[in-house]
């Protein structure tokens, strides 16, 4: 498949069919005719000469087959490779050649304290955006396209189009109120959340599902009273005495408040992993091979670990 046998345009108009199941939606979303829709698709089958789609009839659901789906994983990579130029030659028309871009979330997001001052005293010049990326697979996508430059994120699944590189496992943690009783514990295991009102992320994030897919499997019924993707509404909730939270130890590596206490956890939890990442096929610029250095060079205590 090469740029003179198909069209990007057809590319992009056989990744629409396959993700709507629709000609009519892929006409709808692209802005064509049904016909030209079709036309394009019947294109490209005449000109690699297979089937690309089930096409069941009426009003049933378009579903690619086992030759289809190989050309729309083709066809991905290359829309996303073009999308990546584009982002580049748009970045050096702008003149954003000094620009880092950085994805991130809210735990990962002040490791770079430390890595963000060298790099200021190394090159002034550069700018720097922090981004954040809703999941791993969003940060996953951006850097593909070219939208950031590295990512710094936890639990990223591997992938072919980046290369992650993993750094440490974030504890899993308690953060309670001083009065709360679990305080009176320096250590405790899962079960003593039994019945215990909780501050919690969204069930979107990875490693709080598979959280509650553990208090599930064990019979631990903690009362979630809360639930916010905001690290500081979360120690503001707790010390508020409202109730404690599960969380990894850089969300907590600063506690805001006096009367907030860090209680570690004795069971083996799934693993909240953080690791840097780029896209595999594309050159990194100065500024991000420095950060990343920089990043690899913390030691435990610039990466929260209790004492």
């Amino acid at each position: 498949m090469n740029e003179e046998l198909i069209e990007a345009r057809s590319l992009k108009t056989l990744v629409t069919v396959a993700d709507l199941g629709s000609f009519r939606g892929a006409a709808r979303t692209l802005g064509y005719t049904q016909s030209a829709i079709s036309h394009q698709v019947a294109t490209i089958e005449r000109k690699l000469g297979v089937s690309l789609f089930v096409r069941p009839g009426g009003r049933g659901k378009i579903t690619l087959t086992p030759l289809g789906e190989r050309v729309y994983q083709h066809a991905q990579r290359v829309l996303a490779a073009s999308q990546a130029l584009d982002a580049d030659i748009r970045a050096a028309v702008a003149g954003e050649r000094g620009t880092l871009r950085i994805g991130v979330s809210q735990s990962t997001c002040a490791m770079l304290a430390k890595p963000l001052a060298q790099l200021r005293q190394q090159n002034p010049g550069i700018e720097v955006s922090l981004i954040n990326a809703v999941t791993a697979e969003a940060l996953v996508q951006q850097l593909d396209q070219g939208q950031i430059d590295v990512g710094l994120y936890i639990n990223v699944d591997p992938d072919d189009r980046v290369v992650t590189m993993p750094l440490f496992d974030d504890t899993w943690m308690i953060v309670a109120h001083r009065d709360h009783p679990l305080a009176a514990s320096t250590s405790v295991t899962l079960d003593a959340l039994d019945g215990t009102d909780m501050i919690a992320w969204h069930q979107r994030w990875r490693a709080q599902a598979n959280l509650e897919r553990v208090w599930r499997q064990r019979g631990i019924r903690p009362r979630i009273v809360y639930r916010t993707d905001d690290n500081l509404m979360i120690q503001s909730l707790v010390a508020a005495g409202l109730g404690c939270a599960c969380v990894g130890i850089l969300s907590a590596r600063e506690l805001i408040e006096p009367r907030l206490r860090r209680i570690t956890l004795r069971d083996e939890l799934p693993p909240r992993t953080l690791a840097l990442c780029h896209a595999r096929n594309r050159e990194l610029p100065a500024a991000a091979l420095f950060v990343i250095d920089a990043i690899k060079r913390l030691t435990p205590p610039d990466l929260g670990q209790l004492a």
